[in-house]
């Protein structure tokens, strides 16, 4: 396998400031949209450019073994504000607006669909194309001036006007004149009120908020997650996950609550919930224990037993490969960072050791997050402000 090769993606977080750190990353279903959101409530999509090569697609190329002669390229696409800061004055609680988790959903005629979500507010957004309007038929001169006469007589009059454009496409342009007739001493005789044209092909990405799921949830939100069916997500907190469906943002199910009755009993808290890829009956969640609990929705409203419990070995740098017919065991289990364990006291030092040759690294920039595609040996990475790209 060739070695990775980086590509960092366009440099439109240029300064180092807390609002643009990266907080969520997040590929599509196909491979060919990524989106990021930030600390300061942004969400920033891209576009994949590379996925067509002399007429022939990328997964044509791979079923016929022939080697691709470029790297998986992604242009910036467009952006938008997500989420603003808020005061909840209930609680005297400040709620940033820092993006938490986003996830796709399914496209439909050429519009794109995301769940974007801060610590208390989800929304479900639509990108899509939309044809330019701009103002026409303006007959206004602004070398004369209305004069100060007295104006004699005014009268209203309506017309219609139809044209054909260059290309043969049909333009309605209908418009008002508004004829007033003044004094001797000069001014507009009429005035054609401006008329939007819309143009043939002129296009502008429009982002616009469809829903907002708000007030389901008293503990930060860590994650949300849709479900195969196209009609339903889940959202969780530290005690709680709530079943929504994306048509209906007033009201969602409670599936899970593991508030005790007196929070001094409490041992510990979800961190994550996610739905089955392909089955729409079946979810799990993970908790602060190192435990994971898989749910069947079609067993009870109410989840709070689970079907399957997959207890994980914390104390050690493992990854652990599990099936969830035989919860006896994990099926492999792969040593991970094993090679750091001789150079631990240099990544405790912060980055004042020096190497052998003398150099002393960084090691407080750190990476937050990372996202796989879905079909390639690609990944895309987050450390601070910056979003990179490998490909192997």
């Amino acid at each position: 396998m060739p070695c990775c090769t980086c590509l960092t993606l366009s440099e439109i977080f240029t300064t180092c400031v807390t609002v643009d750190i990266i907080s969520a990353i997040e590929f599509d279903k196909s491979g060919d949209h990524l989106a990021t959101g930030d600390r300061g409530g942004r969400v920033v999509l891209f576009e994949r450019t590379d996925t067509k090569e002399n007429g022939v697609s990328r997964k044509d190329l791979e079923k016929t073994d022939y080697p691709s002669s470029r790297h998986p390229e992604f242009r910036y696409k467009t952006e938008f504000q997500s989420h603003e800061p808020e005061f909840d004055y209930l609680k005297s609680l400040e709620i940033e607006e820092k993006i938490n988790k986003i996830r796709w959903c399914q496209t439909a005629n050429g519009a794109l669909f995301l769940l974007s979500t801060n610590d208390k507010t989800i929304k479900f957004w639509k990108v899509q194309e939309k044809k330019v309007k701009k103002i026409a038929d303006m007959n206004m001169d602004p070398s004369k001036a209305v004069g100060n006469g007295n104006i004699a007589s005014s009268s209203v009059s309506f017309s219609h006007k139809s044209s054909h454009t260059t290309n043969g496409e049909y333009t309605d342009k209908s418009y008002t004149t508004l004829t007033k007739d003044f004094s001797p001493s000069g001014g507009i005789q009429s005035l054609r009120l401006p008329v939007v044209v819309v143009t043939a092909n002129e296009t502008s990405l429009v982002a616009r908020c469809r829903r907002v799921y708000a007030h389901a949830h008293d503990y930060h939100i860590n994650s949300i997650s849709n479900n195969s069916d196209g009609e339903t997500f889940i959202s969780a907190d530290d005690l709680r996950i709530n079943l929504w469906n994306l048509e209906i943002s007033n009201q969602s199910f409670n599936i899970v609550d593991v508030k005790p009755a007196n929070m001094e009993d409490l041992t510990e808290v979800i961190t994550s919930a996610e739905f089955h890829p392909t089955h729409c009956n079946t979810l799990a969640y993970s908790s602060s224990k190192g435990s994971i609990r898989l749910i069947d929705l079609r067993q009870s409203a109410l989840c709070d037993r689970h079907s399957k419990l997959v207890v994980i070995n914390n104390d050690t740098f493992f990854l652990q490969l599990w099936d969830i017919n035989m919860d006896s065991g994990p099926v492999s289990t792969f040593q991970v960072h094993e090679y750091l364990r001789p150079k631990v006291y240099i990544l405790i030092s912060c980055g004042e050791s020096p190497d052998g040759n003398g150099n002393s690294f960084d090691f407080t920039t750190k990476l937050l997050h990372l996202a796989w595609h879905p079909t390639e040996n690609s990944i895309a990475c987050a450390a601070a402000n910056s979003l990179y790209m490998y490909y192997a």
